[in-house]
Protein backbone atom coordinates (compact mmCIF):
# COMPACT_ATOMS: atom_id res chain seq x y z
CA UNK A 1 0.00 0.00 0.00
CA UNK A 2 1.46 3.37 -0.63
CA UNK A 3 2.40 5.99 2.11
CA UNK A 4 0.87 8.69 0.01
CA UNK A 5 -2.60 7.03 -0.40
CA UNK A 6 -5.01 8.36 2.10
CA UNK A 7 -7.29 6.25 3.74
CA UNK A 8 -10.29 8.29 1.59
CA UNK A 9 -8.41 7.91 -1.51
CA UNK A 10 -7.59 3.67 -1.11
CA UNK A 11 -11.60 3.53 -0.49
CA UNK A 12 -12.82 5.35 -3.63
CA UNK A 13 -10.41 3.79 -5.60
CA UNK A 14 -11.60 0.25 -4.46
CA UNK A 15 -14.13 -2.25 -6.12
CA UNK A 16 -14.30 -5.48 -3.38
CA UNK A 17 -13.03 -5.88 -0.72
CA UNK A 18 -12.11 -8.86 1.43
CA UNK A 19 -12.89 -8.00 4.77
CA UNK A 20 -11.75 -10.60 7.46
CA UNK A 21 -12.11 -11.04 11.51
CA UNK A 22 -8.51 -11.75 12.91
CA UNK A 23 -9.05 -12.33 16.24
CA UNK A 24 -11.28 -15.42 16.31
CA UNK A 25 -14.60 -16.05 17.46
CA UNK A 26 -16.99 -13.58 16.85
CA UNK A 27 -14.30 -11.29 15.13
CA UNK A 28 -16.09 -11.36 12.35
CA UNK A 29 -19.25 -9.09 13.41
CA UNK A 30 -16.54 -6.23 14.28
CA UNK A 31 -16.42 -6.00 10.78
CA UNK A 32 -19.73 -4.88 9.52
CA UNK A 33 -19.57 -1.20 10.98
CA UNK A 34 -16.71 -1.11 7.71
CA UNK A 35 -18.64 -2.79 5.68
CA UNK A 36 -20.87 -0.12 5.69
CA UNK A 37 -18.22 2.74 4.91
CA UNK A 38 -17.28 0.67 2.03
CA UNK A 39 -20.93 0.24 1.02
CA UNK A 40 -21.71 3.97 0.70
CA UNK A 41 -18.87 3.79 -1.87
CA UNK A 42 -20.41 1.17 -3.23
CA UNK A 43 -16.81 -1.44 -2.81
CA UNK A 44 -18.09 -4.40 -2.88
CA UNK A 45 -17.42 -6.66 0.43
CA UNK A 46 -16.64 -11.06 1.02
CA UNK A 47 -16.37 -11.34 4.88
CA UNK A 48 -14.34 -13.78 6.19
CA UNK A 49 -13.14 -14.87 9.76
CA UNK A 50 -10.87 -17.43 11.74
CA UNK A 51 -11.87 -21.21 12.46
CA UNK A 52 -11.20 -20.52 16.10
CA UNK A 53 -14.21 -20.56 18.30
CA UNK A 54 -13.99 -19.52 22.06
CA UNK A 55 -13.64 -22.96 24.45
CA UNK A 56 -16.59 -22.34 25.35
CA UNK A 57 -18.63 -23.74 21.97
CA UNK A 58 -15.65 -25.30 21.13
CA UNK A 59 -14.39 -27.47 23.70
CA UNK A 60 -11.21 -28.94 21.50
CA UNK A 61 -8.60 -26.17 21.90
CA UNK A 62 -6.44 -23.91 19.15
CA UNK A 63 -8.39 -23.01 15.47
CA UNK A 64 -9.72 -26.09 13.25
CA UNK A 65 -8.10 -27.53 10.97
CA UNK A 66 -9.62 -28.21 6.88
CA UNK A 67 -9.65 -31.79 7.62
CA UNK A 68 -11.44 -30.94 11.04
CA UNK A 69 -14.48 -29.53 9.54
CA UNK A 70 -17.60 -30.13 7.81
CA UNK A 71 -19.93 -28.12 4.66
CA UNK A 72 -17.03 -26.18 3.82
CA UNK A 73 -14.67 -26.27 0.42
CA UNK A 74 -11.21 -25.28 -0.40
CA UNK A 75 -10.38 -21.70 -1.38
CA UNK A 76 -6.79 -22.94 -1.34
CA UNK A 77 -4.76 -24.67 1.35
CA UNK A 78 -5.55 -21.91 3.85
CA UNK A 79 -8.33 -20.11 2.42
CA UNK A 80 -11.46 -21.91 2.57
CA UNK A 81 -15.53 -21.12 1.47
CA UNK A 82 -18.02 -21.62 4.42
CA UNK A 83 -21.76 -21.63 4.15
CA UNK A 84 -24.83 -21.35 7.15
CA UNK A 85 -23.86 -25.37 7.48
CA UNK A 86 -20.23 -25.28 8.04
CA UNK A 87 -19.33 -26.81 11.41
CA UNK A 88 -16.44 -28.25 13.23
CA UNK A 89 -16.21 -32.38 12.72
CA UNK A 90 -17.91 -32.19 16.18
CA UNK A 91 -20.67 -30.00 15.11
CA UNK A 92 -19.93 -26.82 16.15
CA UNK A 93 -21.12 -24.19 14.38
CA UNK A 94 -18.70 -21.39 12.90
CA UNK A 95 -19.46 -17.80 13.89
CA UNK A 96 -18.78 -17.01 9.93
CA UNK A 97 -21.89 -19.56 9.49
CA UNK A 98 -24.22 -17.71 11.49
CA UNK A 99 -23.24 -14.31 9.58
CA UNK A 100 -23.41 -16.30 6.14
CA UNK A 101 -27.25 -17.20 7.22
CA UNK A 102 -27.92 -13.23 8.08
CA UNK A 103 -26.26 -12.34 4.66
CA UNK A 104 -27.14 -15.33 2.60
CA UNK A 105 -23.85 -15.59 0.67
CA UNK A 106 -21.07 -17.46 1.83
CA UNK A 107 -18.31 -16.68 4.22
CA UNK A 108 -14.36 -17.12 4.44
CA UNK A 109 -12.72 -19.22 7.07
CA UNK A 110 -8.47 -18.36 7.16
CA UNK A 111 -6.70 -21.45 8.88
CA UNK A 112 -3.50 -19.72 10.60
CA UNK A 113 -1.76 -23.35 11.57
CA UNK A 114 0.80 -22.85 8.73
CA UNK A 115 2.35 -19.16 10.10
CA UNK A 116 2.26 -15.86 8.73
CA UNK A 117 3.98 -16.19 5.00
CA UNK A 118 1.40 -19.14 4.56
CA UNK A 119 -1.23 -17.06 5.09
CA UNK A 120 -0.41 -13.91 3.41
CA UNK A 121 -0.42 -16.08 0.26
CA UNK A 122 -3.44 -17.98 0.95
CA UNK A 123 -4.89 -14.37 1.66
CA UNK A 124 -3.71 -12.84 -1.44
CA UNK A 125 -4.85 -16.05 -3.48
CA UNK A 126 -8.15 -15.66 -2.34
CA UNK A 127 -7.97 -11.78 -3.08
CA UNK A 128 -6.97 -12.05 -7.09
CA UNK A 129 -9.70 -15.15 -6.82
CA UNK A 130 -12.53 -13.26 -6.40
CA UNK A 131 -11.25 -10.34 -7.42
CA UNK A 132 -10.71 -8.34 -4.33
CA UNK A 133 -8.31 -5.14 -4.52
CA UNK A 134 -8.59 -4.33 -1.09
CA UNK A 135 -7.81 -6.23 2.30
CA UNK A 136 -8.89 -5.37 5.63
CA UNK A 137 -8.31 -7.29 8.60
CA UNK A 138 -10.38 -6.34 11.76
CA UNK A 139 -9.64 -7.15 15.69
CA UNK A 140 -12.27 -6.96 17.91
CA UNK A 141 -11.25 -5.37 21.72
CA UNK A 142 -8.06 -4.25 21.03
CA UNK A 143 -5.23 -7.36 21.51
CA UNK A 144 -4.06 -6.23 17.64
CA UNK A 145 -2.08 -3.00 19.44
CA UNK A 146 -1.09 -4.93 22.88
CA UNK A 147 2.22 -4.21 23.93
CA UNK A 148 2.48 -7.81 25.61
CA UNK A 149 3.35 -6.46 29.25
CA UNK A 150 -0.33 -5.67 29.88
CA UNK A 151 -2.10 -8.06 33.01
CA UNK A 152 -5.18 -9.11 31.38
CA UNK A 153 -4.00 -9.61 27.61
CA UNK A 154 -5.45 -13.37 27.00
CA UNK A 155 -5.16 -13.49 23.77
CA UNK A 156 -3.08 -12.15 21.51
CA UNK A 157 -1.48 -15.55 19.12
CA UNK A 158 -3.74 -15.28 16.33
CA UNK A 159 -3.96 -11.21 16.22
CA UNK A 160 0.40 -11.59 16.07
CA UNK A 161 -0.10 -13.99 12.97
CA UNK A 162 -2.64 -12.33 11.22
CA UNK A 163 -0.91 -8.69 11.84
CA UNK A 164 2.70 -10.24 10.51
CA UNK A 165 0.73 -12.10 7.58
CA UNK A 166 -0.94 -8.33 7.09
CA UNK A 167 2.55 -6.82 6.71
CA UNK A 168 3.40 -9.08 4.06
CA UNK A 169 0.55 -8.68 2.37
CA UNK A 170 0.49 -5.05 2.29
CA UNK A 171 3.55 -5.65 -0.32
CA UNK A 172 1.03 -6.91 -2.57
CA UNK A 173 -1.95 -5.76 -2.05
CA UNK A 174 -3.66 -2.78 -0.56
CA UNK A 175 -4.05 -4.01 3.11
CA UNK A 176 -5.51 -2.28 6.43
CA UNK A 177 -5.48 -3.71 10.28
CA UNK A 178 -8.60 -2.15 12.15
CA UNK A 179 -9.52 -2.43 15.89
CA UNK A 180 -13.56 -2.18 16.54
CA UNK A 181 -15.00 -2.34 20.25
CA UNK A 182 -12.18 -0.41 22.27
CA UNK A 183 -11.63 -2.34 24.92
CA UNK A 184 -14.83 -4.36 24.49
CA UNK A 185 -13.19 -7.48 25.36
CA UNK A 186 -12.09 -6.86 29.18
CA UNK A 187 -8.84 -7.82 28.05
CA UNK A 188 -6.76 -4.10 28.04
CA UNK A 189 -7.79 -1.20 29.95
CA UNK A 190 -8.68 2.31 28.40
CA UNK A 191 -5.58 3.30 29.54
CA UNK A 192 -3.23 1.00 28.29
CA UNK A 193 -5.03 1.02 24.62
CA UNK A 194 -4.76 4.64 24.97
CA UNK A 195 -0.65 4.09 25.32
CA UNK A 196 -0.47 2.28 22.40
CA UNK A 197 -2.33 4.28 20.32
CA UNK A 198 -0.17 7.72 21.50
CA UNK A 199 3.05 5.24 19.94
CA UNK A 200 1.42 4.46 16.98
CA UNK A 201 0.02 7.50 16.40
CA UNK A 202 3.16 8.97 16.52
CA UNK A 203 4.39 6.94 13.90
CA UNK A 204 1.85 7.39 11.72
CA UNK A 205 0.37 4.05 11.57
CA UNK A 206 -3.48 5.61 12.38
CA UNK A 207 -4.82 6.09 8.46
CA UNK A 208 -8.56 6.67 9.83
CA UNK A 209 -11.24 5.96 11.82
CA UNK A 210 -15.63 5.50 11.41
CA UNK A 211 -18.04 5.01 13.67
CA UNK A 212 -21.39 3.29 13.98
CA UNK A 213 -24.30 4.55 11.67
CA UNK A 214 -27.85 3.52 12.29
CA UNK A 215 -28.00 1.53 9.23
CA UNK A 216 -24.48 -0.42 10.70
CA UNK A 217 -26.08 -0.55 13.95
CA UNK A 218 -29.06 -2.49 13.02
CA UNK A 219 -27.24 -5.12 10.83
CA UNK A 220 -25.19 -5.79 14.00
CA UNK A 221 -28.41 -6.49 15.87
CA UNK A 222 -29.71 -8.57 13.11
CA UNK A 223 -26.03 -10.56 13.37
CA UNK A 224 -25.67 -10.70 17.10
CA UNK A 225 -29.23 -12.45 17.37
CA UNK A 226 -27.46 -14.96 15.45
CA UNK A 227 -23.97 -15.37 16.12
CA UNK A 228 -23.09 -15.76 19.83
CA UNK A 229 -20.67 -13.13 20.57
CA UNK A 230 -19.97 -10.63 23.76
CA UNK A 231 -17.09 -8.37 22.89
CA UNK A 232 -18.48 -7.48 19.24
CA UNK A 233 -22.13 -7.10 20.90
CA UNK A 234 -21.00 -4.98 23.88
CA UNK A 235 -19.97 -1.76 21.35
CA UNK A 236 -23.76 -1.77 19.89
CA UNK A 237 -25.51 -1.70 23.07
CA UNK A 238 -23.33 1.19 24.32
CA UNK A 239 -23.97 2.40 20.57
CA UNK A 240 -27.98 2.32 22.00
CA UNK A 241 -27.25 4.00 25.34
CA UNK A 242 -27.87 0.97 27.10
CA UNK A 243 -24.87 0.91 29.46
CA UNK A 244 -20.90 1.72 30.41
CA UNK A 245 -20.05 -0.82 32.90
CA UNK A 246 -20.24 -4.76 32.58
CA UNK A 247 -18.63 -8.12 32.95
CA UNK A 248 -18.15 -10.92 30.13
CA UNK A 249 -16.98 -14.02 30.16
CA UNK A 250 -19.71 -15.60 33.21
CA UNK A 251 -18.44 -12.74 34.86
CA UNK A 252 -14.53 -13.16 35.10
CA UNK A 253 -13.64 -10.07 33.49
CA UNK A 254 -15.07 -6.21 34.00
CA UNK A 255 -15.50 -4.43 30.84
CA UNK A 256 -15.58 -0.45 30.94
CA UNK A 257 -17.27 1.03 27.36
CA UNK A 258 -16.67 4.64 26.18
CA UNK A 259 -17.90 6.23 22.52
CA UNK A 260 -14.18 4.92 21.17
CA UNK A 261 -15.78 1.18 21.77
CA UNK A 262 -18.51 2.16 19.13
CA UNK A 263 -15.46 3.32 16.61
CA UNK A 264 -13.19 1.48 14.10
CA UNK A 265 -9.60 2.25 14.15
CA UNK A 266 -7.46 1.69 10.86
CA UNK A 267 -3.80 1.07 10.92
CA UNK A 268 -0.99 0.37 8.06
CA UNK A 269 0.27 -3.06 9.23
CA UNK A 270 3.59 -2.17 8.07
CA UNK A 271 4.18 0.20 10.39
CA UNK A 272 1.88 -1.52 13.18
CA UNK A 273 4.31 -4.06 12.25
CA UNK A 274 7.90 -2.71 11.89
CA UNK A 275 7.25 0.60 14.57
CA UNK A 276 4.85 -0.76 16.86
CA UNK A 277 4.52 -4.68 17.50
CA UNK A 278 6.95 -6.90 19.16
CA UNK A 279 4.44 -9.84 19.50
CA UNK A 280 4.34 -10.21 15.56
CA UNK A 281 7.68 -9.68 15.07
CA UNK A 282 8.57 -12.58 17.41
CA UNK A 283 5.85 -14.84 15.11
CA UNK A 284 6.79 -13.55 11.65
CA UNK A 285 8.85 -16.14 10.78
CA UNK A 286 7.13 -18.79 12.53
CA UNK A 287 6.34 -21.59 10.23
CA UNK A 288 3.17 -23.45 12.15
CA UNK A 289 0.67 -22.36 15.17
CA UNK A 290 2.58 -24.38 17.73
CA UNK A 291 5.60 -22.22 16.31
CA UNK A 292 4.48 -18.72 16.93
CA UNK A 293 3.14 -20.09 20.54
CA UNK A 294 6.27 -20.72 21.53
CA UNK A 295 7.60 -17.98 20.40
CA UNK A 296 5.54 -15.93 22.57
CA UNK A 297 6.16 -18.03 25.58
CA UNK A 298 9.42 -16.41 24.78
CA UNK A 299 8.21 -12.69 26.09
CA UNK A 300 6.58 -14.62 29.26
CA UNK A 301 2.98 -14.44 27.23
CA UNK A 302 0.35 -16.46 28.24
CA UNK A 303 -2.31 -17.22 25.03
CA UNK A 304 -5.71 -18.53 24.36
CA UNK A 305 -4.29 -21.38 23.23
CA UNK A 306 -2.52 -22.07 26.48
CA UNK A 307 -5.45 -20.92 28.05
CA UNK A 308 -7.90 -23.68 25.86
CA UNK A 309 -5.29 -25.93 26.81
CA UNK A 310 -5.23 -25.60 30.45
CA UNK A 311 -8.97 -25.74 30.31
CA UNK A 312 -8.94 -28.94 28.68
CA UNK A 313 -7.21 -30.39 31.61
Amino acid sequence: MSAQKSFKEIIKNSKKALLIGIGGGGDIVGTIPTADLLGMFGVECVFGGLPWERSVFDPVPGPRKFEETKNVRKLNDVVWYANKDSVTSTGVRFAESGFSEVYGQETLLVGIDSGPEAIAHGILDAAQTLGADLVIGIDVGGDVIAQGSEPGLMSPLADSIMTAAFARLENEITSIIGLFGFGSDGELTHKELESSMKLILQQGGVIGSWGITHDALKRLDEVIAVVPTEASRLPALYAKGEFEETTIRSGTRNVSLSMASTVTYYFSPKILYEKFSKLAKCVSNCKSLEEANQALHSLNIYTELDIERDKLK
